[in-house]
């Protein structure tokens, strides 16, 4: 089993920047592909980004490209996602997700990733 908690979300200005960090534990983190997806009210969750094992491989939403970076540290078992540049339209609850990948392969379809998070929510004001 996995165990994903989120935290870093918030409130914060448009243009502003937050970090989100996702504290794994249970199966070796360090061996799967990780990702972020998103969550607005009334609409579907939406692929974010995503990274491989080693974080040597990166895949973003054409949404969040050139703002947003994913990042793991997998000595602490732990996976990032900086987002800068927000906008309105980034306001969403944001979950993290670990697949059962152990190659460069970076899904963007939430059926590919049988653990979640609770998600942490992230608003941002005009």
């Amino acid at each position: 089993q996995v165990q994903l908690v989120e935290s870093g979300g918030g409130l914060v200005q448009v243009g502003g920047s937050l970090r989100l960090s996702c504290a794994t534990s249970g199966r070796a983190f360090s061996s799967q592909t990780m990702a972020w997806f998103r969550q607005a009210p009334g609409k579907e969750r939406e692929f974010v980004a995503a990274i491989n094992w080693s974080g040597g491989f990166t895949r973003y939403a054409n949404s969040v490209k050139g703002r947003f970076a994913i990042s793991r540290d997998n000595a602490k078992n732990t996976l990032y996602l900086q987002m800068n540049t927000l906008k309105p339209e980034d306001a969403a609850v944001y979950y993290c997700a670990a697949s059962l990948i152990s190659s460069s392969i970076l899904p963007t379809t939430r059926f590919e990733y049988p653990y979640w998070g609770q998600g942490t929510q992230v608003a941002v004001s005009s």
